[in-house]
């Protein structure tokens, strides 16, 4: 599924449950997510990477070109992974259409294995982790990347997001880790920097609360510069507060 056609496929549909650039309402949800990508920019650098659910795709070019070696997406959906081969299918980028426990790699296949926003979205947890664990190297990192239950659903245990399956709190993202056997876990956290953090604290409610309430059409003049504008550097990524980060960002180790 490395083939470029010559026609370009037109961007993939919003559904909900991907974010997809070039979309100026959906700038915030994509920079937010953008953020975990850079966050392991330095460790792709040299290794053989698998982006496990890459969905629309750009993360295989910002991987590919942080230096990564050899670079595998991997998304269940087959019209979704078709557009991402197509759309940043080159050398060294390869994207396969399979489900997540069922891996086609070899054992200890890769270097560094990414799942960013996924792992809410999988019902067999521990398979799952399994599965990621068997293509990364012994020694290698795991690196994944969620909401945070707390602030996205805040109050209750069922996912607001009828495409999740089940959200984490910092401690219980730790304890699917450290149970599947993975050792050395990091969680950090996503949050506001300071041009979106002061926009909530002169409004006293958080910055999300228009973008989940009302349509694009409703936000006011300013807001909709800014959610436009956002970028991965109005977010910082911070081991402080985790209860209250937006999303959380957890690397490991496959031992």
């Amino acid at each position: 599924m490395t083939d470029t056609p010559d026609t370009p496929r037109p961007p993939l549909p919003l559904t909900g449950e991907r974010t997809v650039p070039g979309v100026p309402d959906e700038a915030y949800w994509f920079a937010r997510h953008v953020v975990a990508y850079e966050h392991v920019a330095g460790l792709a650098e040299g290794a053989r990477v698998l982006d496990a659910g890459c969905g629309e795709g750009y993360g295989l070019a910002l991987l590919a070109d942080a230096g990564a070696t050899h670079v595998t997406g991997a998304d269940h959906d087959t019209a979704t992974a078709e557009h991402a081969a197509s759309t940043y299918g080159r050398p060294g980028v390869e994207v396969v259409c399979c489900e997540l426990l069922q891996l086609p790699l070899d054992d200890d296949a890769v270097d560094l294995t990414v799942s960013f926003q996924v792992v809410e979205h999988v019902h067999d947890v521990p398979g799952y982790l399994a599965s990621l664990a068997r293509v990364t190297r012994p020694g290698g990192t795991l690196a994944l990347a969620t909401p945070n239950r707390l602030t996205f659903t805040p109050g209750s245990d069922v996912p607001v997001n009828p495409f999740h399956v089940r959200e984490f709190t910092a401690a219980e993202l730790v304890a699917e880790l450290e149970a599947a056997g993975l050792v050395d876990v990091e969680v950090l956290g996503v949050q506001h920097g300071m041009r979106i953090g002061l926009v909530e604290q002169v409004s006293g409610r958080p910055f999300t609360d228009r973008l989940t309430t009302q349509t694009p059409d409703q936000w006011p003049d300013a807001y909709r510069r800014l959610v436009h504008a956002t970028t991965a550097a109005d977010f910082v990524v911070t081991d402080q507060d985790l209860d209250a980060s937006l999303d959380l960002l957890a690397t490991c180790r496959v031992p």
